[in-house]
Order: C-alpha cells, then structure tokens, then sequence
C-alpha cells in the first residue's frame, strides 16, 4: 500500500487552527474595529451543545454573529463556548472546531468554508476536477494573483 499526503486534512487542521488564534486573541482583547463573525456549524454534531428548542429550531445547521454582545468566550484545542444573545435571551453554546462549516469575518471579506465528503464519493470528485478548467471562469471575473511575502507578517 502506497503512502499519500492528505492535503485535505492538512489544510483543515491548518484552517481550525487559525479559527483557534482568532478567537484566542479576541478572548483576551476583545473584537477590534469592525471586526465580526459569522459561524455557521453543525447543530447535530455529537459535541455540540445547545439549549434544547435551538436544536429543534435548527436541526441541521445554524449560523451564530459574535459581533456586538458576546460573553464568556473561552477558547480551547477542541472548540469554543461562548454566550450569545437569542431575543434578549442569553444563551451558552460550546461548539467544537470539527463542527464548523464555514467561518467568516465580512469587514474583510474573508472567509472560510470546510467541505465534507464521504468516502464513496472521492472517485466523484477526482473526476469532477478534471472537468474544472481556467477557461470557466470568465475573462471579467479573473484577477491577477497577488504573492505576499511571509516575512512582511514576522514580527
């Protein structure tokens, strides 16, 4: 059996990792400018915890915004928990990195989207990035990629 990379999960724990160091920056100094999130993650994740009627309100997938009122945002290596404002209702939530499906500062405009696949579907996906071309995307809607240097970010 032939060794591989999996670059997959590489780059999701890459991607969770640095949702770590956001929000362990905000625990300890709060949200700067206008900064804020918007976390979309898995309500039927078994680690995962929620009040009761938010479950059955959103049985598959729900979106949070840390913005103006948050409380008791303590972050750990497996997740986060953090008390939210439902209808002038506050509420904790613990929700895991591994939940996450995508997590978005729109001051920004950045964002992160993790994508799941099952096993039986990779043969799917090896054929469906053959088809994937350059010549898709439209002449307008191409940018030049711009190359930053790592070192600009070394303190």
């Amino acid at each position: 059996m032939s060794r591989t990379i999996d670059y997959g999960n590489l780059m999701h724990r890459a991607m969770r990792s640095l949702i770590q160091d956001v929000l362990t920056d905000v625990q300890k100094n709060g949200l700067p400018g206008e900064h804020h999130f918007f976390i979309t993650f898995d309500t039927q994740h078994p680690d995962v915890e929620i009040a009761d009627w938010l479950s059955d309100r959103y049985p598959g997938e729900m979106t949070v915004v840390m913005q103006h009122w948050y409380d008791n945002l303590t972050v750990t290596d497996q997740g986060f928990s953090i008390t939210l404002n439902f209808g002038d209702a506050p509420e904790p939530l613990y929700i895991p990195y591994d939940s996450i499906k995508t997590f978005v500062d729109p001051s920004v405009e950045f964002g992160l989207r993790f994508e799941t696949q099952d096993d039986e579907d990779d043969e799917d996906i090896d054929e469906d990035l053959d088809e994937i071309t350059l010549e898709e995307v439209p002449e307008e809607d191409r940018k030049d990629a711009e190359v930053v240097s790592l070192d600009s970010f070394r303190k």
